[in-house]
């Protein structure tokens, strides 16, 4: 997996929107919220999403993974690099964090955004 099977994997997803912050951040939000942060500029590509509270427990101790700076305590880890997981557990891991955000977003940006 390399960024750009990553970008497209997450641009797959309904109503998301891509932006760079920070200047080397790649940016994924859903109604302005982020779910996937992938680091440019740097090697190798390290990318961070959301997980639940099982999978952070145990990702965080996993070789290659460590709670994301800044962010754990919403449980989000950091894949040090990309090329770690597999296209499948990218989907996986992607589109659990697309879900878990989108799940907590105001009934008012769900509604614009078409999901109810």
């Amino acid at each position: 997996m390399n960024i750009e099977d990553l970008q497209e994997l997450c641009k797959s997803l309904p109503s998301v929107t891509e932006d760079i912050k920070w200047e080397n951040d790649l940016c994924f939000c859903i109604g302005e919220k982020m779910f996937c942060v992938i680091g440019l500029n740097q090697t190798p590509t390290s990318a961070s999403f959301k997980v639940t509270p099982e999978e952070f427990d145990e990702l965080s101790f996993k070789k290659g993974f460590k709670p994301a700076p800044y962010v754990a305590r919403y449980k989000w880890v950091l894949v040090e690099d990309i090329t770690t997981l597999s296209p499948k557990e990218w989907k996986h891991y992607v589109t659990q964090s697309y879900t878990l955000v989108k799940d907590k977003l105001p009934a008012k940006i769900k509604k614009q955004l078409s999901f109810e």
